[in-house]
């Protein structure tokens, strides 16, 4: 829906005193709060054009509005188009991506901490590319008790796998070297997808320590098949402070405790920075997401859940953060 110009920035601001300040929105607070250009009654005509498009709403037929599910998906569509990255921001994220010699666990714990503390909103990330990790080597490692240690090095941190098999330093020595001659540089769905038919054609080469190359196989195809999920819930507490939208804040709560219905929200398939804002009827929240992406590839999306009322744009520049650097890297 086209709007003029002065309907967008009434309707902008609006929005935005109100996600401060959870206080209805007037004419009267709006010329006060902001510099508008005309007169309270061209204020109150335009509050009333806005309403009359779905935009906003009357809580009270003498009261001020509030903004609509409409309201503010206009607003998010609009403030996000002009977003930029800034170099100050999120700088542990940068440092947290550069560092390779974490694990896989501990790069998505982190990347949902660091955006939790960064927004003040509950944070869920949800790895859903693991099969465009990039393979780099293989550790493998006789340990006690008859295991052994797998560690497999990514474009991503290392992903760590302990095995239930009694192996020597030579047999652990030579599938490392093997696996690694064989897929380092390869996708991590390749050799799931493969290792069974290129290992059935190479048994000779394979056979002094073919069971550790079957078992890590399972295991790989384990991981590559596992839900990796991370929830972190710092913010949830600063949303029950506001006692103005305790039910947004209960909505929110139901839905970090329902752990299904939070990986369906946040999980998919993104290109950029998205915004999904709750509907003004159903018992549903709001999320911003975005892709983490490694080499181009997506590896998960980073889902920040909040109620209808939340700092749609401050949460998008954090995300532009992570996003913009991590495509930097595919060029690098």
């Amino acid at each position: 829906m086209e709007l003029s110009s002065r309907k967008r920035r009434i309707l902008i601001a609006s929005v935005e005193d109100y996600i401060r300040d959870c206080a209805p929105i007037t004419s009267g607070n709006l010329k006060e709060s902001k510099d508008m250009g005309c007169s309270s009654a061209t204020l109150r005509a335009e509050l009333n054009a806005l309403e009359a498009m779905g935009f906003l709403r009357q809580l009270h037929t003498s009261g001020g509005r509030v903004p609509t599910a409409q309201g503010y998906r206009f607003y998010a569509e609009n403030m996000l188009k002009d977003i930029k990255a800034t170099d100050h921001e999120l700088d542990s994220v940068r440092a947290l991506i550069e560092n390779r010699t974490q694990s896989l666990s501990e790069i998505v714990s982190g990347i949902a901490k660091i955006v939790s503390h960064a927004t003040n909103y509950p944070t869920v990330v949800v790895m859903n590319g693991a099969e465009n990790l990039i393979l780099k080597d293989f550790k493998i490692v006789p340990l006690m008790d008859e295991k052994i240690m797998v560690l497999i090095g990514t474009n991503s941190g290392y992903i760590t796998q302990n095995l239930d098999i009694k192996a020597t330093i030579d047999e652990c020595n030579d599938a490392s070297n093997y696996l690694t001659k064989y897929f380092k540089g390869e996708s991590l769905g390749y050799l799931v997808n493969n290792i069974d038919f290129l290992g059935g054609s190479m048994n000779s080469e394979i056979k002094a320590f073919q069971n550790i190359v079957q078992s890590l196989t399972e295991g790989l195809k384990k991981f590559n098949e596992k839900r990796h999920f991370e929830v972190q819930t710092e913010g949830t507490a600063k949303l029950l402070e506001n006692q103005k939208d305790i039910g947004g804040a209960k909505k929110v709560i139901k839905l970090l405790e329902d752990e299904d219905e939070l990986f369906e929200v946040v999980d998919g398939k993104e290109e950029d920075v998205t915004i999904k804002v709750a509907d003004d009827e159903n018992d549903d929240c709001s999320v911003v997401k975005a892709p983490i992406k490694v080499d181009g590839e997506q590896l998960a999306v980073v889902g920040v859940i909040g109620p209808q009322r939340m700092d749609y744009v401050g949460i998008a520049t954090a995300l532009k953060v992570i996003v913009d650097e991590l495509n930097k890297k595919k060029g690098g």
